[in-house]
Formats: C-alpha cells, structure tokens, sequence
C-alpha cells in the first residue's frame, strides 16, 4: 500500500461498526450494520479529492468565461463535472480492486520509458496546479491585507506545515479540516449569489449545448481551461490510493460493496464541487458580463469590482477569503497527490515535508516572476493558461487508468462492463481532441 493511504488508515475500531486489520475490513457480529453507517464508513476521500476542483485556478476559469461570455459555458463546467465522476470512479475502482494506486499500477505494468514519460506528464499538471494554487492564495493575501504580490508569493510556502501538522493529527482531523474549508468557500459564493439574485432562466438556458463555442477559437479556449481545472489528472492518482485507506472484505461481495460506497461518496463530493464551480461562472456572468465593461480576466479586478457592482461592501472582503480557503485547501491534496505519484512511479521513499517544499518550490519560482514582472493582470492570464496545461496532461493519466480498469485480465470481474467501457473511452477521445486543438493554438 502507498505511504499516503497508510497515513490516512486508521486502524483498530471501524466506523461501520466492526475492526480494520490492514486494509481488511472484518465485521462486527453483534449485528448487521445500516447501509447509512457503511456509507460513512467510505466517506472522507471524495471530498479531498473534490477540494481540488475548486481551487485558485478554477476561480480564474470561471471568472473569465462568466465575464466575456456570460452563462454560455455552464454546459461546459456540467460536462466536465460529469467526465470528472466518471473518471474518479474508475480511479477508485482500480485502488479498491487491485489494491494499488495508478502510480504503481503503471511502473509494474509499463516499461521503463513509459513510465518516465508518464511520471514527467504528472509532475508537469501537479507544478501547474500548485502554481495556481500559489498565485490565488497571492492574490488572497494582497486584496485582504494588502500584502505586495511577490511576499504573498512566498508565505505561500507556509502552508506546508499546516499539511505536515495535519497528517500527524490521523485521517479524521484531515477531512475535517477540509470539509470545513468547502463549508467557506460554498458559504462565500452563497453569499454573492444572494446579493446578486441573477435570473434563473438565463442560467438554465446557459447549460444548453451552444454550438457557437466550435467557431470562437477564444470561448473554445477558456472551455479547455475549464476541463483542465475540473478533471485534474493529478487527483485520479490521488483517489486510487485514498480509497484504499477505508477498510473492507476482500471478497469479490466486499469488494462489489466498497466500490459502491466509494463511488457514491465520490459522487456526492464531486456535486458539491460542480455547484461551487456553477456559483463562480454565475457571479462572473451576473456581475461582470454588462455592456461597457471589459470582460474581468484578473482576481483582483473581480475583488475591486464586486462591492460596488453589488452595492454590498462586504462583498470583495467575502470574495477575498473564500479565494484563501481554496488555495489552502486544494494545496493540501496537492501534496498529497505529488506524494503518491513519486513513491508509486519512481518507487522510492520521500518525507511528506521533503516533497511538499519541492513541489511547492517548484510553482513558487515562476509564480514569483509573473508576480514582479506582470502585476496583477499578468497572474490571471497565467492562472488561465495553467489550467489549459493540466488539460493537455490529461491523456497521460486518463489513458493507462482506462486501459487498467476496462480489462478483465487485470480487474477480473471489477472491471468496467462495456457500456460504461465505451463510455469512458468516449471521454477520453473528447479529451485528446480538445487538448490537440489547445496544443496548436497555444504552438501558433
């Protein structure tokens, strides 16, 4: 098992009512355990997977799309959302069935160069997601308290100690803390939505299909950015692991049965993620798509913007934490994931500490360039492009997960029946097609 599921194991007594030996879940004779327990039992690594779909980078997604285009891309966040379900249950699927997470499915599967080229795809989207990461709690800090771009840049680092300080605190302590950074950041936008009461129909109507996105190089771009910030490759190496951290029987009936929660877990989180990403766009087209106002591509324009545009005075200061908490959360799986994905491709042992200072060291360098060198403006166009880089990293993590877990010779009767095969294999053609679009215009 990877280091990162044993850290998030918690052995002895279960939640659903029985004991955990390893990863084995043994069940309490005393009597049978409610479907409601045995669902709490698995839930926990949704939501630090969710968290990761509405971090900075999303933020700066969304914003721009919602302001240039209004609620034309809502279809797109729903999209995403739903090939992000579909995926994350393959991720889940392939860690409780196999009993290892993508990472190490692949360097024992693959060859040598594969593997390298695999890891190097990985490592690229978790850089740039911790670069978005790094400029949005930046950004945070400069409009709350006015802290220079480039000093916010390097506190950033500081929240290494507060992943490191809580993985020693156990597994509960962890989600805890996550789930209540989501309870912020859903709190914030609820707030802003609120204040704003945009139209209802107009939203609806915006997750209609828009056949016009195909001819707008510029509205097809930000939707490829959107896909990236919602379907980070990144996360299904994450959740393949996490889910092994829950115990259950290792009977094709356990396994059947873990699947099944975790995927509902999953589900549940990942809804919760799509309405935080729905929020954001609907703020952006609400507050920002108006006639004489250039679209809003910077976080702090946005900041600057909401209170008068609302007529609330605390509506910037609102927008400003909810930005911190999804820096500060979405940073927390970020280390997490790098953990995994190191320790499975490369099969070696780092600390948690060692990793998440050079992971972040890595983002911090560039985020500090664009920092002094553009300013404000400058870090939103980079926020936007770090995403269309996740996105064109997809293929290396979403093709071997789907070739793993669409094969009965590997997941034996765990393995996805051909509808939903078909299914997957179709998201993942969408994903190539799009990112080999993005690719050209980003080389032209």
């Amino acid at each position: 098992m990877n280091s990162v599921a044993s850290d998030l194991g918690v052995p002895g007594e279960h939640p659903a009512g029985g004991r955990t030996r390893g990863t084995v879940f043994v069940p309490s004779p005393r009597a049978r355990i409610p479907g409601w327990r045995r669902l709490l039992s698995f839930a926990g690594p949704g939501y630090l997977v969710a968290v990761g779909y509405m971090d900075p980078g999303n933020w700066a997604t969304s914003l721009a799309a919602g302001s240039a285009f209004g609620y034309a891309l809502l279809g797109v966040v729903l999209l995403a959302s739903l090939m992000a379900m579909l995926l994350q249950s393959a991720a889940l699927r392939l860690g409780a069935a196999s009993g290892r997470d993508l990472a190490q499915a692949c360097r024992l599967q693959f060859g040598p160069r594969v593997n390298l080229l695999l890891w190097a795809g990985c490592e690229i989207a978790i850089i740039a997601t911790n670069l978005a990461e790094v400029l949005g709690m930046a950004c945070g800090l400069r409009l709350l308290f006015d802290i220079p771009l480039p000093v916010g840049v390097g506190l950033t680092a500081l929240d290494v100690m507060l992943v490191l300080a809580l993985r020693r605190l156990g597994v509960r302590p962890l989600e805890t803390f996550i789930i209540l950074l989501t309870a912020v950041i859903a709190g914030c936008l609820a707030a802003q939505l609120l204040w704003l009461r945009p139209p209802p129909r107009e939203i609806l109507a915006g997750f209609l299909p828009s056949a016009g996105m195909l001819a707008r190089p510029d509205m097809l771009y930000l939707g490829i950015g959107i896909i990236g910030a919602t379907v980070m490759p990144h996360n299904l190496y994450l959740h393949s692991a996490a889910v092994q951290s829950r115990g259950f029987e290792r009977s094709d009936g356990g396994l059947r049965q873990a699947i099944r929660y975790a995927t509902l877990d999953s589900n549940i989180a990942l809804t919760l993620a799509l309405l935080v990403n729905v929020a954001i766009l609907v703020l952006a087209a609400g507050a920002f798509h108006r006639a004489g106002l250039a679209p809003v591509t910077g976080l702090g324009r946005a900041y600057r913007l909401l209170s008068p545009l609302l007529g609330v005075r605390a509506a910037s200061v609102v927008f400003g934490v909810g930005l911190i908490a999804s820096g500060l959360s979405s940073s927390i799986t970020g280390t997490l994931a790098g953990q995994v994905v190191m320790e499975g491709f490369l099969d070696i042992r780092i600390s948690p500490g060692a990793r998440a200072l050079l992971t972040r060291g890595l983002a911090i360098l560039p985020a500090a360039a664009a920092a002094i060198e553009f300013g404000s403006a400058g870090v939103g166009r980079l926020l936007v492009l770090s995403q269309v880089i996740i996105g064109l990293q997809l293929p290396c993590a979403v093709l071997p997960l789907l070739w793993f877990t669409s094969r009965r010779a590997y997941l034996g009767p765990h393995a996805f029946r051909r509808p939903a095969a078909l299914a997957l294999w179709s998201v993942a053609a969408l994903i190539i097609v799009l990112g080999s679009w993005a690719a050209c215009r980003l080389v032209v």
